[in-house]
């Protein structure tokens, strides 16, 4: 194998080493797990069907029978906040994997070509990040209507231009190493140039970020079907029910906290996941 075909060494016992001495990492990452549990096995952990009405039960308190209470139409807010759960983690998950190819492919490509076309795409970027996150999610779903596809797009193009620059700066940085000098001296292509030497060295930053930004996404979707652009009723997200808890917050408080919490718990539990991801990524971290 010749030297510019040597794979990329990579150290993970280091990184995992750093990330399991972090107390809030486990944290974190216990919060994330049991959220997914929960996520994954709705079916079998709701105690109703979450769209099921019962008016004769309509707005009632937390009790034996309703741990968390029902709604307007007499649905369990419990069984609606587990489905909830799902929606939650599915946009939130599809919408930063999509924002994070596309971005990333952009990024790299404007760090690598460089000139002209990195100077436009640049431009476009920095007018996508010029937009307040929610806003731009707001005109995107607004323009494409409320769905659940339409929410994913609206999400995932807010966080491209985010992905695009945390993965431009490394490539500008390693286009320049020597190991990508000597591949181009044996004749390596830039599409191979760029996937097998320089991804592989910056990848670990995209990664990191992803899990702070997923927290973003998940709150960006709550903010959109909070005012009616998310995913269309009956179905169950946490957004939609914040909202009708704020219709009737004067007589059923129950409505609005218990999904609020719902999103401060899973915010909480990616925030601390990625920050620990990021300290034990960051070599200065490491070694203090």
């Amino acid at each position: 194998m010749s030297t510019a075909d040597a794979p990329v060494a990579i150290q993970p016992g280091g990184l995992w080493l750093a990330f399991t001495q972090n107390r809030l990492a486990w944290v974190g990452l216990v919060l994330l797990a049991l959220i997914v549990s929960i996520a994954l096995f709705a079916p079998w952990l709701a105690p109703y069907d979450p769209l099921e009405q019962n008016i004769v039960a309509r707005l009632e308190p937390p009790s034996a029978e309703f741990w968390l209470g029902t709604d307007s139409y007499g649905r369990d807010v419990l069984s609606r906040l587990i489905y909830g759960a799902r929606i939650s983690l599915f946009v939130g998950f599809v919408a930063i994997l999509i924002a994070m190819l596309v971005g990333t492919a952009i990024g790299v490509l404007a760090g690598y070509i460089g000139g002209v076309f990195d100077q436009l795409v640049m431009g476009v970027l920095d007018v996508l990040l010029a937009f307040p996150t929610l806003l731009l999610g707001l005109m995107i779903a607004a323009m494409l209507g409320a769905s659940l596809e339409n929410l994913i797009i609206a999400i995932a193009v807010t966080e491209v231009a985010p992905f695009a620059r945390v993965a431009r700066a490394p490539t500008i940085t390693l286009r320049q190493r020597d190991f990508v000098e000597a591949s181009r001296s044996y004749g390596c292509g830039p599409f191979r140039i760029m996937t097998r030497h320089i991804l592989p060295n910056m990848i670990s930053d995209v990664v990191v970020m992803s899990s702070l930004w997923l927290a973003s996404a998940i709150r960006t979707e709550a903010s959109l079907s909070f005012i009616g652009l998310g995913v269309p009723p009956p179905a169950p997200t946490w957004g939609a029910m914040i909202r009708e808890g704020f219709e009737n917050i004067l007589d059923a408080w129950w409505l609005a906290v218990f999904p609020s919490l719902a999103i401060l718990v899973t915010v909480l539990a990616l925030n601390l996941l990625g920050d620990a991801l990021r300290d034990a990524s960051d070599p200065r971290s490491r070694s203090r």
